[in-house]
């Protein structure tokens, strides 16, 4: 029994010495062959995506969804407001609007023109949603097409070409909002739900020199809303890790505005009785009545 035992751990060990032998005895540049088609490989897997310019990849923002609105009651809205606003981009507080690497008209723009965002008409029905825009539509004022006239300098011949010009996101320098506020008696709260937002375009003469502004066209928020959530807003802050979506800046009211219209029975502007520094202080005196409002009715 003992000596079988014996033999069985000789075999056993000229056997691991076998195997030890080849792998010594394997060529060298076999070996880093081997290791670098193994590194190429792992290089193949990660072509298809572009290095992470950051610590790590950001998915949070893409996956984020929002919350459905409380619905209310048509009996329960004890007053209500329509309110339009202006946002100018060139405040210190609304600069998020004009950050450089993702502009918010960017954002509205390209969604626009892929069809993942309805939007809707500036005139009267479109300011009410009912008139929506084709992608056609929404290309036409995002680029124009110019005829220039051209000569050859040798043969002197005239030439026609036709050149497109792309908007430039810079002369979006103010969003128009319209907004409803309303008191909700059931819960005893004044609320506001924003309703649209449309983008003002600067027009010009063909010398280059500014004659006016006008709405390109009204989103309509509700529908927006998941789109928003799901991209990021640089604040003021400095921190590039905040995680507040155009959702979150809206919602919470991150910017400053000023009132041009509130809903009156003659449907007129603010500017089409008052004028500069009036213009302003009716404005912040529809701000304070709204405030005044829900403040009486309670008795301290």
């Amino acid at each position: 029994m003992q000596t079988t035992f014996m033999k069985w751990m000789c075999l056993c060990l000229f056997f691991l010495m076998g195997t030890a032998t080849a792998v010594m005895a394997q060529d060298p540049e076999e070996i880093e062959t081997t290791t670098a088609t193994e590194e190429e490989l792992l290089l193949l897997d990660d072509s298809g995506e572009a290095p992470i310019d950051d610590v790590v990849k950001k998915e949070i923002m893409g996956e984020r969804r929002v919350l459905v609105y409380q619905p209310v009651r048509e009996s329960d809205i004890f007053w209500e407001k329509r309110i339009w606003r202006v946002i100018d981009v060139r405040e210190k507080m609304n600069l998020p609007f004009a950050y450089p690497e993702e502009p918010f008209f960017k954002i509205l723009a390209e969604a626009a023109t892929k069809g993942d965002l309805p939007v809707y008409s500036t005139d009267e029905d479109g300011a009410k949603f009912k008139k929506r825009l084709s992608t056609d539509d929404v290309l036409s004022m995002l680029s124009k097409t110019d005829t220039v006239v051209t000569f050859d300098p040798e043969t002197y011949e005239e030439k026609v070409q036709i050149v497109r010009n792309d908007i430039n996101w810079q002369d979006v320098k103010r969003f128009r909002i319209k907004e409803v506020w309303f008191f909700d008696k059931e819960t005893s709260v004044m609320n506001v739900r924003i309703l649209g937002i449309a983008p003002m375009i600067d027009v010009r003469d063909n010398e280059g020199n500014f004659r006016f502004e006008k709405p390109m066209f009204w989103v309509y928020y509700p529908h927006a809303r998941e789109m928003f959530a799901r991209h990021r807003v640089y604040t003021m802050g400095g921190n590039t890790n905040a995680t507040i979506s155009w959702e979150d800046f809206l919602e919470m009211r991150y910017f400053a505005s000023y009132i041009y219209k509130e809903s009156n029975v003659y449907d007129r502007r603010l500017e089409h009785y008052l004028q500069g520094v009036d213009l302003l202080m009716e404005s912040e005196k529809i701000k304070a009545d709204i405030f005044n409002w829900e403040h009486d009715l309670w008795q301290y």
